[in-house]
């Protein structure tokens, strides 16, 4: 028998690969690498005009199946349905906490102050992401609240119950304040609300109407409905806007897309719905930019008005600030 030249290039190959395939064969399996099992730092920073905003993230607490209870006027088949359109899981809902910062360059302004880890175990990450965006709470000279639930409020006070933020000035909605200092308000949640402003003296408290200026470049808009004294406020330098919005919405899968839904949440939810279209009617005409407290993080985009509701539109993610 004979070889062509074909035959023996194959057979030259083979051999030479010999000992290649047998070392690989003998080698160990490469070390396991373990899992960090941690996010990067949660923060997301831009120029808003002249002003400098940070949103920081503050993890998020998880409801679990969302299609009971959580919206009172929808049944489980259409909360789920509208979960499912959004890529989302319909048996968990992750609720999101975003707090912006605004830099002026004279203040830095926090827009409320988070859960502060006193509520849901994958919450209160605001400490660690304050921290790695470089920002102090010493360093914080305002707090400017939308209303008092306690995932707006918590992060006011340490678990021992002292004031977190030592120069801060507190700026509440007038409406706000008398409603949950008074005797209206539940029980419970209105303890807790006196809990985490008791460790600041009053003359720290600043008690102001929703639509004041309280600071050049800071508007109240009232957004009743949510709770009686409910306030986003607009955020404007040079030609640039911002409104943090609190609490109008939710999550946007559920009531931006649908704004008619009633939320659980909402203690007057006739009046949230009246506000959240008259509201997003206008954001949508003027384009503004708005901060989401409970958007995906950073929570950053502008709504559109899409047949009988909305569309939340992302901001566009920039690695330049």
């Amino acid at each position: 028998m004979s070889l062509d030249r074909r035959d023996l290039l194959v057979a030259s190959t083979a051999a030479l690969a010999a000992p290649t395939l047998v070392a690989a064969a003998a080698a160990p399996a490469a070390a396991a690498v373990p899992f960090s099992g941690r996010q990067a730092p949660g923060f997301y920073r831009f120029r808003l005009g002249e002003f400098e905003v940070t949103i920081i993230n503050d993890g998020y607490n998880r409801r679990h199946n969302p299609g009971e209870g959580f919206v009172r006027n929808a049944d489980r088949s259409a909360v789920e349905a509208a979960l499912a359109r959004a890529f989302l899981p319909t048996g968990h809902l992750d609720i999101t906490y975003n707090i912006p910062v605004v830099n002026t360059g004279r203040e830095v302004i926090l827009f409320d102050a988070g859960t502060g880890g006193l509520l849901a175990a994958t919450a209160g990450t605001m400490w660690d992401n304050l921290a790695a965006a470089g920002i102090a709470p010493e360093a914080v000279t305002k707090i400017v609240f939308t209303h008092f639930h306690g995932d707006h409020v918590s992060g006011l006070v340490t678990r021992e119950g002292t004031a977190r933020f030592a120069n801060a000035e507190l700026i509440v909605p007038q409406a706000e304040w008398a409603f949950w200092m008074g005797d209206r308000a539940p029980q419970q949640p209105a303890a807790m609300a006196k809990s985490r402003f008791a460790p600041y003296p009053p003359e720290r408290i600043r008690r102001v109407a929703s639509d004041a200026e309280v600071l050049p470049g800071v508007r109240g808009v009232p957004t009743p409905g949510h709770t009686p004294g409910h306030t986003s406020w607009l955020v404007t330098s040079a030609d640039a806007s911002l409104l943090v919005l609190g609490d109008v919405t939710n999550h946007p899968a559920i009531n931006v897309r649908n704004p008619g839904w009633h939320i659980v949440f909402d203690m007057d939810p006739v009046a949230a719905e009246a506000t959240r279209r008259r509201l997003f009617d206008r954001l949508a005409a003027d384009r503004t930019l708005i901060a989401g407290y409970h958007w995906p993080f950073p929570g950053l985009g502008h709504v559109r008005k899409e047949g009988e509701g909305y569309e939340m539109v992302p901001r566009e993610w920039s690695s330049a600030v």
